[in-house]
């Protein structure tokens, strides 16, 4: 006859601990060993025996034995790994410290910012320690963003009048935002272009010839994406007046006109006045100073200059404005409208968080 083995102390949860141990079990980010421990502890929890709990679970006695015993000495804790054993830190929370505040406040004598090269000599510690922690707090002194916030003291007005426009359109009404591409480059590289091949990107030089320039005047329909462009060899309140009168010519005479445009000084010249009090279904709707990204044509100037004239060749300003009005041609068979999302209100608690952020920091 056996003698029977020790008596097992009894596991008992709690309705806390049983919400917490069925939350693991039941939730995808769990690690899997953590479910595990947590489904032993639910089975046992049922007064089923460590036998019983291991044909049930396919895992071996001892494994049950483990943590139902870890459980009870230490709760839900116990079901966590514990630490491993490891080297001491070497680097202190002083020394993280003193390097984040010299990343921020100090700059070395011969630089204008801090490398990890830098920054590891005049430290003590190692380069890959000074990347850890300019890593750990996103400090990246090698790099640098320009901003310019406008001053104009209609900005608030002129941003509900621009933003108000893309979004609620009015009816019988056409939306166009209108700019000039200006100084627009024909450029002939000084050697012929290698063609791209399998395994080698194709091959320009990095010099080349300046044929001349042109300036594009472009009017993009907000509602449709479609563009009315215009081609001058010069950038003036006369051509300018021109383009106004293309607009005229091409825009149905029974819809009125709203112009999104920048304040350049061509737009606001006593001829352009003149021609406009002669011309009143045009109405015309400035954008801040200094707040080019309310006009969404610069998005459309984007997509010429990325897909047609950044890597062009083009020998003379004819061809150069050849291939751009084929490829205006070709974008109105096919307009994609650049639809504008954000409200009024929305932009401009964005801009007064920045403000604030900018105050913060100065002080």
């Amino acid at each position: 006859m056996s003698r029977p083995g020790p008596k097992i102390p009894p596991l008992s949860v709690t309705d806390a601990q049983r919400a917490v141990l069925e939350g693991w079990v039941r939730r995808r980010t769990t690690a899997q060993a953590l479910a595990q421990r947590s489904r032993i502890v639910l089975e046992c929890a049922e007064g089923r025996s460590i036998m019983e709990v291991s044909r049930r679970l396919q895992i071996v006695p001892d494994t049950v034995r483990t943590w139902r015993r870890r459980f009870i000495e230490r709760g839900l804790d116990g079901l966590c790994d514990d630490p491993r054993p490891g080297v001491p830190r070497k680097i202190t929370d002083a020394d993280v410290e003193r390097v984040i505040v010299k990343t921020l406040e100090e700059t070395p004598k011969n630089a204008t910012h801090w490398s990890t090269r830098s920054m590891a000599a005049a430290t003590g510690m190692s380069q890959s320690t000074i990347s850890r922690i300019w890593r750990a707090f996103a400090l990246a002194p090698h790099r640098s963003q320009t901003f310019k916030l406008s001053t104009d003291p209609l900005f608030i007005d002129k941003v509900r009048d621009v933003v108000g426009l893309y979004l609620d359109p009015p009816e019988k009404a056409l939306v166009l935002c209108v700019d000039e591409k200006s100084q627009i480059q024909a450029l002939d590289r000084s050697q012929p272009v290698l063609p791209m091949v399998p395994g080698v990107p194709e091959r320009r030089s990095h010099d080349y010839v300046r044929a001349g320039t042109t300036t594009l005047f472009a009017a993009l329909e907000v509602a449709t994406g479609k563009v009315i462009g215009s081609l001058h060899r010069r950038h003036r309140a006369a051509e300018f007046k021109k383009f106004l009168a293309k607009l005229d010519r091409e825009v149905p005479a029974d819809l009125q006109v709203h112009l999104i445009l920048d304040n350049h000084a061509t737009h606001k010249t006593p001829d352009i006045k003149r021609w406009l009090l002669a011309h009143p279904r045009f109405r015309l709707h400035f954008t801040p100073t200094s707040a080019s990204w309310l006009k969404l044509v610069e998005r459309w100037f984007a997509e010429l200059t990325q897909k047609k004239l950044k890597r062009g060749v083009h020998r003379s300003v004819q061809a150069l404005e050849r291939d751009i009005r084929a490829w205006l041609t070709d974008w109105n068979e096919h307009p994609r409208p650049f639809v504008w999302t954000k409200t009024a209100d929305e932009i401009l608690d964005k801009v007064a968080a920045y403000c604030r952020r900018i105050s913060d920091s100065d002080h």
